[in-house]
């Protein structure tokens, strides 16, 4: 009887989170847009459809003055690769990952490259273990958030940074106070990793060179992030969660990814081929992200539809030509597939050629198809 009645009550849950996706979908229809399943009201209590991806919820926990954002996702990169290192690595362990990963260009994003052998050993955690990593930049400081895989590596990162020298915090939420004399006896580490903080609820390691940074981060609730990087999260995660990737706001884009980087003759072939190539608005915030199998996704976010929907074919015009002050064309680097506006966002699907970086090339300028 109380199995019937359990049942009964699922079904009538059930049927009303459906109706009110119809509602939403069909809300949707008559405004031209579609809402994502999380977004539908009470079916993200539903298993399997959560608040988004990892990139997304590692983006949210960023400090609120980051701009630049660098992620890793370890787990995925070893899978990829086919290592599957133990749970106690060694040094030679981690540099077969990282070896292999820059050859498949899927470390270019990692704030732990050089110090990876050492934090493995000292610390407890490198990129053998972690499962992902986001090193995000801000005019007040920089921040390495990591994930672990289980409770007890939270507990073994604090073993590890006990016997290393760091002062201990005086509550679970404080920050490991190492700085630079502890580091230099430890070997090589970057300095990133001069204070640390370990959530062991959350299966988070924060890092960073600043303490008072450190500890804002920690006890400051982050705000969401803003609406061109929040597009262009989304838009990655969409393609298929990449690997490894590079996220940037507006003001970022638009000065790391300028013309301006290049010499007088780039750019002025830069201004004949942009004249001829149609209209283009400032970036809004700008993504490129590495798949799994090394297919590659450039998200460029705009302030609205119809910026998107105006810059699809001459970002397409443009990612398809001379590639001036990175030599040579943009074939040379990959081929071109879908380019198509979704909402705020035009996505750009790019096949690496043979040998080719395309993370390492294009996540920094000049870039003409990303100009502002």
């Amino acid at each position: 009887m109380g199995d019937d009645l359990g049942r009964a009550r699922l079904l009538l849950v059930l049927g009303v989170l459906l109706a009110l996706t119809a509602a939403a979908v069909v809300a949707g229809a008559v405004r031209g847009t579609l809402p994502r399943l999380a977004d539908v009201p009470g079916l993200s209590a539903l298993p399997g459809v959560g608040p988004g991806s990892e990139l997304e919820r590692a983006v949210a926990m960023a400090p609120a003055d980051a701009v630049r954002f660098s992620w890793t996702d370890w787990a995925g990169v070893r899978d990829d690769l086919a290592l599957d290192p133990p749970a106690d690595p060694s040094t030679r362990d981690v540099e077969e990952l990282l070896d292999a990963a820059f050859d498949a260009d899927l470390s270019a994003t990692t704030a732990l490259g050089e110090s990876a052998a050492t934090s493995q050993t000292a610390l407890g955690f490198s990129p053998a273990t972690l499962s992902w990593e986001l090193f995000s930049q801000g005019e007040e400081g920089a921040l390495v958030t990591m994930g672990l895989a289980e409770e007890s590596d939270a507990a073994l990162v604090e073993d590890r940074l006990r016997q290393a020298g760091f002062t201990p915090p005086e509550d679970a939420t404080g920050v490991w106070r190492g700085g630079p004399d502890v580091l230099a006896t430890l070997g090589q580490l970057s300095p990133e990793l001069s204070f640390v903080a370990v959530d062991s609820e959350e299966l988070v390691v924060r890092a960073s060179d600043a303490s008072a940074y450190l500890q804002r981060a920690v006890d400051t609730d982050p705000p969401e992030p803003g609406q061109g990087v929040a597009d262009a999260v989304e838009a990655l995660a969409d393609a298929g969660p990449p690997l490894a990737a590079a996220v940037y706001d507006s003001a970022v884009a638009c000065e790391s990814l300028a013309m301006a980087s290049a010499d007088g003759a780039a750019q002025e072939q830069a201004r004949t081929l942009l004249a001829a190539a149609g209209p283009v608005n400032p970036l809004a915030g700008f993504g490129l992200g590495v798949q799994p199998g090394g297919d590659a996704t450039a998200a460029l976010a705009f302030e609205t539809d119809d910026q998107a929907r105006e810059n699809a074919d001459t970002r397409a015009r443009l990612a398809s030509g001379p590639a001036p002050g990175q030599g040579g064309d943009f074939a040379d680097r990959f081929s071109l597939g879908t380019t198509a506006a979704e909402g705020r966002v035009v996505t750009m699907e790019l096949e690496p050629t043979e040998d080719a970086r395309v993370l390492s090339d294009l996540s920094s300028g000049p870039v003409l198809f990303a100009t502002c």
